[in-house]
């Protein structure tokens, strides 16, 4: 069996997911379906099996996460805003919901699970203050996004963000021949990993236990810790959260 780092990562399941992205255009079934194990893999490694546990995966998409969750025996249920998102075939149960006020008690999830969705909403705060008040006390919240100055900040008009966003958006319509999906400041916005540390830091809700890149199984903390590398080196920021003792 190949050794895992404490994020779940090893150097072969890098490999994989960086191929794996490569034909993300081609096969996202394929391309997502790998994601979700790995994403699950690194929940199981800071908190244990997810079996009969309720988890709570917020913007999800068309629920590759969710069925994840579920086939390894956890109580899972997707929560997402855009219908269009759910695809065709959306998990059973599936609920469409704005992140920022999720119709759920407080403190109903073991686990809060939130894959790139932090880029996307206007007021991060907000949001992950909601992703932890449906944590129970001595939970775990697992949050990833695509920070800005990231090579993939840009998404699909990266990396071509450095040079600015509208002549990224515009170079992708001429190059594609259809609109870009994402426009910044509107479902788009760019969050750097420094204002994100501190902001999480200063917070008395819930204790940081991990904040390192998702993909990279080395020295996955250590450039976290690097002003200025970080935001570029990391590419992708996991932060693991433990909801605070009421």
């Amino acid at each position: 069996m190949t050794a895992l780092c404490p994020s779940g990562t090893s150097v072969a399941t890098s490999l994989e997911l960086f191929r794996g992205f490569l034909r993300e255009q081609n096969d996202p079934e394929a391309c997502y379906a790998l994601l979700a194990r790995h994403s699950v893999d690194q929940v199981e490694a800071y908190d244990g099996s997810v079996a009969g546990r309720t988890v709570v995966d917020v913007g999800g998409g068309s629920g590759y996460f969710t069925a994840e969750f579920r086939r390894r025996g956890g109580q899972a249920w997707l929560f997402e805003p855009d219908v269009r998102e759910l695809g065709e075939k959306p998990p059973e149960g599936a609920v469409v919901a704005d992140g920022y006020l999720l119709p759920l008690r407080d403190g109903v999830a073991d686990v809060t699970f939130s894959s790139n969705v932090l880029e996307h909403v206007a007021d991060p705060q907000t949001f992950l203050s909601e992703l932890v008040r449906v944590t129970r006390p001595g939970g775990l919240i697992y949050v990833s996004f695509t920070n800005w100055l990231s090579p993939w900040g840009g998404h699909e008009w990266a990396p071509w963000h450095y040079l600015g966003a509208e002549r990224a958006r515009a170079r992708h319509e001429r190059r594609t021949g259809r609109p870009a999906k994402h426009t910044l400041g509107e479902n788009l916005f760019a969050v750097h990993i420094g204002p994100t540390l501190r902001q999480v830091r200063a917070r008395d809700d819930v204790t940081l236990v991990s904040a390192r890149s998702r993909y990279w199984p080395f020295l996955g903390e250590a450039i976290v810790k690097v002003p200025g590398l970080r935001e570029v080196a990391t590419w992708n920021l996991l932060l693991i959260l433990r909801r605070c003792p009421v």
